[in-house]
């Protein structure tokens, strides 16, 4: 089983990677799912993600504060409305897939939004 949480700590490590430069890819979640999945199957792993000198603040400040950096809120808010209305106006032309995006867009920001500003 350390193996299997390891590996899918790793993807989720990856994925969260990704999701810093992707607006749509949430990078926190991952990022938790990622400490939860090593913290069972390696603890060596668990503290060089919580220990990491970019990675680790992530989930320090989420974990600690249950709150979102304002400049990290003002960035993903901007980038996936950015990134949505491309998609809606110029990829999508099937009217309820732009409707879908509207919404997710819409319920994404309310997510991101509804957590306390971290103050520094």
């Amino acid at each position: 089983m350390k193996i299997l949480y390891i590996i899918l700590g790793s993807i989720s490590l990856v994925l969260g990677i990704i999701g810093i430069f992707v607006p749509l890819l949430p990078t926190t979640p991952f990022l938790l799912l990622t400490a939860t999945l090593y913290f069972q199957g390696s603890p060596q792993l668990y503290n060089w993600l919580l220990n990491h000198k970019y990675l680790g603040p992530y989930i320090r400040n989420f974990r600690e504060n249950k709150a979102i950096p304002l400049r990290a809120k003002i960035v993903s808010v901007s980038l996936l409305w950015i990134t949505i209305l491309y998609c809606i106006f110029f990829v999508v032309k099937m009217f309820w897939v732009q409707i879908l995006l509207f919404c997710i867009a819409t319920g994404v920001t309310y997510h991101i939004l509804s957590f306390k500003t971290l103050k520094k």
